[in-house]
């Protein structure tokens, strides 16, 4: 994917996710001095997006509010190699119309951004989830020895082909081309 600048900062491909790393902590106070640091990958749209995220769920398991900490870098997180094909598991909870499920999903993509694109995409469309109804657990690189889903191992043969099932035939030069034919084109390759 091309890199796009914005400003002064570069961003790799077009997506609508990012990927943050934020880390934060309690303030200082005399009880504790030197109080935890803590550092958490989100995804979300932009930066200050990403520190609200943070601090939702710090606060839901280490009990320290945005009110009364502090945010010590917030940094985007690039592919190292964004132009290889690679296949991502994503470990996924989100809430339904029932309760809470627990989901693992796999994506062929060359970023991370990419892959969490389509989860967001899929969630939306088959679970009619929200954005704000999915957490995301985990994710990883899984080599195609541990794939698991259909989906992804189609795609895992080395000798995996794409026929071509519709050509037109295209005029050799601007002057062949004509607005009518007199027939039909033949466009069924087989």
């Amino acid at each position: 994917m091309p890199a796009h600048t914005h400003g002064r900062k570069t961003v790799q491909g077009s997506f609508k996710w990012h990927q943050y790393q934020v880390v934060g902590r309690h303030m200082p106070t005399e009880r504790t001095p030197v109080p935890s640091v803590y550092r958490m990958k989100v995804w979300a749209e932009d930066k200050v997006k990403a520190e609200s995220k943070f601090w939702y769920f710090l606060k839901k398991l280490k009990r320290v509010k945005k009110a009364n900490g502090q945010v010590l870098a917030t940094n985007e997180i690039f592919e190292k190699h964004p132009t290889t094909i690679k296949n991502f598991g994503v470990w996924v909870r989100y809430q339904s119309r029932t309760g809470y499920h627990n989901m693992y999903k796999e994506y062929r993509d060359t970023t991370l951004n990419g892959a969490i694109d389509q989860m967001y995409h899929e969630l939306g469309s088959r679970h009619r989830c929200r954005f704000s109804c999915i957490q995301i657990i985990k994710t990883a690189t899984v080599p195609a020895s541990a794939c698991k889903r259909a989906n992804t191992l189609q795609f895992l043969d080395s000798k995996i082909r794409f026929p071509l099932s519709f050509k037109l035939i295209r005029p050799s030069s601007r002057t062949q081309k004509t607005t009518f034919k007199a027939n039909r084109p033949t466009t069924a390759m087989f």
